[in-house]
């Protein structure tokens, strides 16, 4: 078992203890085991109980039911506490905003045990009544309830990937003779997915049937299935699977509609055709043969979205997109100066070690006291600290950054004394989501306008699958980055993919430059750079135009230069 699932495991524990009103002292031996794991780098799985215990932080009860975990799955203290907890009310522990200690509340006082009894009392104000809530947080957790029930049943693209890639693999080994192939939203890269889609090529179509029957991670909807697609659900996720099976000579052109949004089918590329009439007309051997016969470049499925893709396509202008393998460093990271798991060093070496050549550094700043925001001696002190490691780690290079929270009025929680020492800032809004469009746009563009604001980090704040961002004017935005040359970040964590892909082809025509940034809070934060170039890669993103493909000497230069400029 991976180490973020036995970590999730005793989070969950530690949420329970305190749901049932258990010893604190407790509930905080567990807080500090998770904290000492998730500063562990190896498989705790591969770990015998002596070794765990070893790890400062856990001590014997922990580890034995680390060995429990890892021979049966989970542990009998957690099991015993899910027992007596209702399913719905576990489910409210996921609620942004609101600790195990009001769901107590709202278990026990409202009764609500099950988030649709939760909703209904919201809708019935019923929640505002309670002590401690208030109409404010009963309207909150209405929005949020609302918000994951419209969700339900969706997985974030790096969930769905790692999933369709194992069932692909399943498919071809039942059934190696046939052309598989994995199509729809996992194909075309798309950040929330709703079903896996896969076309099969095969000339004998009952004995597929029959094959993917036969497979313990799939469950068939008969009613819905038929002779020419087998449809059910993934097993464990729960997620709709498709498989359309195919004539073997039709399985380039079945490939491509599966592969593509309505649009880029549908769009004329000449005064009487599109793609969908082209696929219609013959069978090809290849996606890339079909284009061809448009009198077009292979399109990458990321970029069929029905935009400006056909046009460039036929004046074989297709950008070159972008690969991780040009990436040269990684910008906005957090350290344990902040919320991070792991020391500066730890995080420098980690990445150094991966091949990068540059560090950026933005821990929390003063504001963000809930995640050990840097007051101003401790950014002198990080400060000193990055000047010992470059001289050490030379010539990797730490760059001083900071994630600035943009404050209400959109100025930075820093004075120009202190905001002067950083290489680099990441301006971010951490609090005060509700706001309308205006008023988020205007306090973004406040903070772009600052002449220290170097990159725009998360523009909306949303949280895929948990929380929508707060609405703001994207054009606006992105035209008042390239009025004050600010980057603009695809923070690259698997909730947040924001920038959206959708603006990115705006701000490349505005001459607005990209950074694909980890947000990493742990060394395997890192790693989470991969969904961001795919975000970057759906807007049509370039290695020109995406800020951390520049060397370190690159970077170093155009940080100063623009320091300098600043009056």
């Amino acid at each position: 078992m991976e180490n973020k699932k036995i970590i999730k495991q005793f989070k969950l524990a530690a949420e329970l203890m305190e749901l049932h009103d258990e010893n604190p002292f407790k509930i905080r031996s567990y807080t500090n085991a998770v904290g000492a794991l998730e500063l562990v780098e190896e498989p705790l799985e591969q770990m015998a109980q002596a070794q765990l215990e070893s790890i400062q932080g856990v001590g014997k009860g922990i580890a034995a039911k680390i060995v429990e975990i890892n021979q049966n799955g989970s542990f009998a203290e957690l099991d015993q506490m899910l027992e007596v907890t209702p399913n719905g009310v576990v489910e409210m522990l996921r609620i942004k905003g609101i600790g195990p200690k009001k769901v107590r509340n709202l278990w026990k006082e409202l009764g609500a045990e099950t988030v649709e009894e939760l909703l209904e009392a919201c809708e019935q104000d019923r929640v505002s009544k309670l002590k401690g809530f208030g109409a404010k947080t009963q309207e909150n957790i209405k929005q949020a309830l609302l918000f994951t029930q419209q969700n339900r049943g969706k997985l974030l693209y790096a969930e769905a990937e790692a999933m369709a890639e194992e069932l692909l693999q399943r498919i071809k080994a039942v059934l190696p003779e046939a052309q598989v192939e994995l199509v729809g939203e996992v194909r075309r890269r798309m950040e929330i997915v709703t079903a896996l889609q896969f076309v099969l090529g095969s000339g004998a179509p009952v004995q597929a049937h029959q094959a993917l029957q036969s497979m313990p991670e799939l469950e068939e909807d008969e009613k819905n299935s038929g002779p020419f697609a087998w449809r059910g659900s993934h097993v464990n996720s729960g997620l709709p699977v498709e498989v359309k099976l195919v004539p073997a000579e039709r399985f380039a052109n079945e490939v491509l509609l599966h592969s593509a949004a309505p649009a880029h089918l549908a769009q004329p590329f000449t005064s009487s055709t599109n793609l969908l009439t082209v696929v219609r007309e013959q069978n090809y051997a290849s996606e890339a043969d079909i284009y061809k016969s448009a009198g077009m470049a292979y399109i990458a499925p990321e970029l069929r979205e029905g935009t400006n893709e056909l046009q460039l396509a036929l004046e074989n202008k297709l950008p070159t997109l972008l690969e991780v393998s040009d990436l040269k460093g990684s910008l906005h990271n957090h350290s344990t100066y902040s919320d991070g798991a792991h020391t500066l060093e730890q995080m420098a070496t980690f990445l150094r070690d991966e091949g990068y050549t540059y560090l950026g550094i933005s821990d929390h700043s003063k504001t963000a006291s809930y995640a050990g925001g840097l007051r101003e001696g401790d950014v002198l002190r990080q400060h000193k600290e990055i000047d010992e490691l470059n001289k050490k780690l030379a010539p990797f290079k730490i760059f001083k950054g900071i994630e600035s929270d943009i404050l209400g009025d959109g100025s930075l929680d820093y004075e120009e004394d202190i905001l002067k020492t950083f290489d680099f800032i990441v301006a971010s809004i951490h609090s005060s989501l509700n706001m309308d469009e205006q008023k988020a746009t205007t306090r973004l563009i406040t903070a772009i306008e600052n002449p220290y604001t170097t990159m725009l980090g998360h523009p909306t704040g949303r949280l895929l699958l948990r929380r929508e961002g707060y609405p703001i004017n994207h054009k606006m935005v992105i035209d008042a980055c390239a009025a004050n040359n600010v980057i603009i970040e695809i923070n690259s964590n698997p909730w947040r993919l924001d920038l959206d892909w959708r603006y990115v082809q705006y701000a490349l025509e505005k001459g607005v430059m990209l950074s694909i940034n980890p947000d990493a809070h742990h060394t395997n934060g890192y790693a989470d750079m991969k969904y961001g170039v795919l975000v970057g890669r759906k807007g049509g993103l370039t290695k020109a135009m995406t800020f951390n493909t520049k060397s370190a000497e690159e970077v170093e230069k155009y940080f100063r230069e623009r320091k300098e400029r600043i009056k």
